[in-house]
């Protein structure tokens, strides 16, 4: 490992508290979602449950890229439970909404990450893909209606993608040059249909040129490449450039929900991007480049097991 002294810069205007934020996030992500799988094996889990293994790193890197401080605002996707902890909301919150507690956020009304809470930024998806997009629109016309400098980001999949609601969205808020980030999550499969077979471009940023808006591409496993991408989409925004169609490149290595077996990805192919995992690679960096120490990673996962370990006592009283 490289000495502290002789560390090299760390990119993106990060300092390594934030790169260890990073980790925690992305960390507390993935740990929670397995112990959501026990409990969803012990049928404590109602209705289904959403993995986002592999794909921690885009949620957690461009919610990290937004500033609370300011109101700004997102809409998550089912697989971006990252985001939403990263704005505010708690393990012990979402435990209780994936077990329909009335305790829980919507008092067992609704699933998953349906919930809002819209003075810690996040505002909950509807289960119709791409509806989030002309949501989010109207959103971000609100705050400049208002004279506000807040930005929106909306998450959605390459899948919903192809719909209307995500073409009229768009389409509104480039016209309208809204200050909205739309993240576009390539992971290869829209439920189990590959991407090539529900779109003819190569490419999800090409489309950023048909509506007239700026686009970008990164590296969706690398969290601070997500973070550096999404953090100038959102100062072009906040200065008044309008949206930006970010691409992020990543993989889905669990079936659409946890009832999916996944038959038609091969294993080669989940092998592959096992190997590109976003939280291995983000602490091979951290330590290769000397920025953080092995002991600072691991006190991080005391305190999220301990804080899970917490939640899920109090969820099963």
């Amino acid at each position: 490992m490289t000495s502290a002294a002789a560390a090299p810069p760390i990119p993106a205007g990060l300092h390594r508290e934030q790169l260890i934020e990073l980790y925690y996030w992305m960390r507390l992500t993935r740990s929670l979602e397995e112990r959501l799988v026990n409990l969803y094996r012990q049928t404590k889990v109602v209705g289904g449950l959403f993995r986002s293994l592999g794909q921690e790193a885009d949620a957690v890197g461009s919610a990290y890229a937004l500033d609370r401080t300011k109101g700004d605002i997102l809409s998550p996707l089912i697989r971006n439970l990252g985001s939403m902890l990263v704005q505010g909301a708690t393990p012990l919150e979402v435990l209780r909404q994936y077990m329909a507690k009335a305790a829980g956020p919507t008092r067992g009304r609704e699933l998953n990450i349906h919930f809002n809470d819209l003075e810690r930024g996040f505002l909950g998806q509807t289960s119709h893909l791409g509806d989030m997009v002309p949501v989010m629109a109207g959103v971000t016309l609100s705050f400049r209606m208002r004279n506000q400098p807040r930005v929106g980001l909306v998450y959605v999949g390459d899948g919903a993608m192809s719909t209307g609601a995500f073409h009229e969205g768009m389409n509104f808020a480039a016209v309208q040059r809204l200050p909205l980030v739309v993240i576009a999550e390539n992971n290869g499969y829209a439920y189990s249909t590959p991407m090539h077979r529900q779109t003819a471009v190569r490419q999800l940023v090409e489309k950023a040129a048909g509506y007239g808006v700026r686009g970008a591409q990164a590296d969706g496993n690398d969290v601070i490449a997500v973070y550096e991408v999404t953090k100038e989409a959102v100062q072009h925004a906040r200065q008044g450039g309008g949206v930006t169609l970010i691409e992020l490149l990543t993989y889905r290595r669990k079936g659409h929900a946890e009832h999916d077996n996944q038959s038609y990805a091969t294993r080669e192919e989940l092998a592959a991007w096992a190997a590109k995992d976003p939280i291995d690679r983000h602490v091979r960096r951290l330590t290769d480049s000397g920025w953080v120490t092995p002991a600072e990673l691991e006190a991080q996962d005391a305190r999220i097991n301990a804080d899970i370990d917490a939640a899920v006592a109090l969820c099963d009283q």
